[in-house]
């Protein structure tokens, strides 16, 4: 597991509950400030293994970008049993709900 790797599961395993950090920010304080969707590949093949809140990672704006539509649901209900609380397009207010390390 290369070293980047290994910082982004230590720093999403830290993300508290009810808050929530972007894909870009992630990759930012893992070292690779470009490598947002290395951030993605790395949910999506390792949130099982490592028993990663996936759910609490959304976009630069704040959205929930899961083209699956029952991995989407999932992702809002479990923000919101969090105290999240997702505006009309289903996004998180960053400003409020972003976590800094």
């Amino acid at each position: 597991m290369t070293p980047f790797t290994e910082n982004v599961i230590k720093l999403i395993k830290q993300i508290p509950e009810g808050r929530v950090m972007t894909y870009g920010q992630i990759a930012r304080l893992a070292g690779s400030p470009r490598a947002a969707r290395q951030v993605v590949r790395i949910l999506h093949s390792m949130s099982k293994k490592y028993r990663l809140p996936w759910h609490r990672v959304v976009n630069a704006e704040g959205k929930i970008v899961i083209k699956d539509e029952a991995s989407y649901h999932e992702q809002i209900l479990k923000l919101e049993a969090e105290g999240v609380a997702l505006g009309s397009l289903n996004e998180v207010n960053l400003e409020t709900y972003r976590w800094l390390p």
